[in-house]
């Protein structure tokens, strides 16, 4: 019994892994909707709170969010991206809902393109474009609303080298 859990675990981590290749292939994001197709919104009142150009400003005092982030290469393959929020909770049970403070999830950017949402502390990226890349972060409210702190986006950006191969 204990050999076809450890089957269906490897079949579970190899078969998001390929179907997270394809996807990034074909152009598919995570949230699973285009922002540019008004149809996909339900007209005007969900265009309201499903606005990603409006950010959220929030004071600079100790209950301000932020965020740090690293890339640990994967012994594997790719590289595994560590979130790590302050004053935040990830809360994918309430997005694209009203805002509440404190809570919300992250948009994962690699050389300034928007993978999709994050909504936990770890993701893991099988593949990289060959050279200097820029990994970026960014907290938003459940709207998706981008956080801000003091005018400041609440967002972590470092550079990796990767070979283009997945390392």
């Amino acid at each position: 019994m204990s050999r076809y859990l450890a089957l269906f675990a490897i079949g579970l981590i190899f078969g998001g892994g390929a179907g997270f290749v394809i996807a990034a292939g074909s152009g598919t994001t995570f949230d699973g909707h285009d922002h540019a197709d008004p149809a996909q919104h339900g007209g005007t009142a969900e265009m309201a709170t499903h606005e990603h150009s409006a950010a959220t400003d929030l004071p600079a005092d100790s209950d301000a969010p932020s965020v740090a982030i690293r890339m640990i290469k994967d012994p594997m393959a790719g590289w595994n991206l560590h979130v790590t929020p302050q004053n935040f909770r990830f809360a994918p049970e309430n997005a694209s809902a009203a805002d509440i403070l404190g809570e919300g999830h992250a948009h994962v950017y690699i050389n300034g393109e928007k993978l999709g949402r994050l909504y936990a502390n770890w993701i893991h990226l099988p593949s990289l474009p060959e050279g200097d890349v820029e990994v970026k972060v960014s907290l938003n409210g459940n709207s998706h609303s981008p956080l801000m702190v003091g005018g400041v986006p609440v967002e972590a950006k470092l550079i990796v080298q990767a070979d283009g191969d997945g390392s």
